[in-house]
């Protein structure tokens, strides 16, 4: 028992790092990255991290796959990194992340159409209470937001979310690991926002020696890694508990521009965040987790370690 709990233990601490560093994503683009290029971003960002990953696993989607994996490409990168980057360059770091402080309320209501998963009390209020939040931090704060950039913000977290739980229902091949699942949506997301950011952009920027690197960073830390860890945690842990972990975004967003952007936040602004984020905290500490490992068949979250660490460490021919 003690091991299993220090396994889930070890796996929420891993997956959370994906969150955290979207969380600098904000800071990375507003200070490193060509101004007014949100879908080329994008772009940069998703489709090479997507190639590298397939030429490291050499992989692809075989039968209905070949459609699942457009849908979940489509959501989780597709639409959702250039509505992220539309929010990116409108909004403050801090006041764009906090946004997707709703997406736990999403993921509930989602979940429970999708996943057949009941909604419980605890799950709905600190939701409710997340978005209340929110609510905060939008509206009441001083000065006037960029409207088009919190549209984008609530349009990314809901694409997000959706994706999350559609990741979850229909988890992945047999014999196929996070690694792969996560170069087909990444490379998906990447050639359907292509032909968009030519079309409204036109040619790529040039770019300096900054940009160079704030750029390879998306694609590689921020992107490849970051996904891959959260895909991995969607197959292994709830959907809601999942989505709980969201808040490190807009926390690590908030403090990187706090203690390095010199972005100042009002009081109500403040309490705003508090509340969102000391919500889906608790949402994070509930009890779905024991709940679902009750109606697990026994063995199977060992099975599906096992079967990880045998594709991510078998002979390229076998993959």
């Amino acid at each position: 028992m003690a091991s299993s709990r220090a396994t889930r233990t070890a796996l929420i601490a891993a997956t959370a790092l994906a969150p955290v560093s979207w969380g600098t994503t904000y800071a990375v683009t507003t200070q490193f990255l060509p101004p007014d290029r949100p879908l080329f971003t994008a772009l940069v960002r998703a489709l090479p991290a997507g190639l590298l990953l397939l030429s490291l696993t050499r992989v692809l989607p075989r039968g209905t796959w070949w459609l699942k994996a457009a849908v979940l490409g489509a959501l989780n990168i597709g639409a959702f990194f250039p509505l992220l980057f539309v929010a990116a360059y409108r909004l403050p770091g801090g006041m764009a992340a906090v946004v997707g402080s709703v997406g736990p309320l999403f993921v509930v209501g989602l979940s429970a159409l999708l996943l057949k998963q009941r909604p419980t009390p605890r799950n709905l209020l600190t939701g409710v209470v997340a978005a209340a939040g929110v609510s905060l931090v939008v509206l009441k704060g001083a000065g006037a937001l960029d409207a088009v950039g919190v549209l984008a913000s609530v349009a990314s977290t809901a694409s997000m979310s959706a994706g999350t739980v559609l990741t979850k229902r229909w988890g992945r091949p047999e014999g196929v690991g996070p690694l792969a699942l996560t170069g087909w949506q990444l490379t998906v997301g990447g050639l359907l926002i292509a032909p968009v950011a030519f079309l409204v952009e036109g040619a790529p920027p040039a770019l300096d020696g900054p940009a160079v690197g704030g750029y390879l960073y998306l694609m590689l830390g921020n992107t490849a890694i970051g996904y891959f860890l959260w895909f991995r945690g969607i197959g292994r842990l709830t959907a809601t508990q999942v989505s709980f972990l969201g808040p490190l975004s807009p926390l690590t967003a908030a403090v990187v521009g706090w203690a390095a952007l010199g972005q100042a936040l009002t009081p109500v602004q403040v309490a705003g965040m508090a509340l969102a984020f000391g919500a889906t905290v608790a949402g994070q500490l509930g009890g779905t987790a024991r709940r679902e490992a009750r109606r697990a068949p026994s063995g199977s979250a060992a099975k599906k370690a096992q079967e990880d660490a045998t594709y991510l460490t078998a002979p390229t021919s076998r993959r």
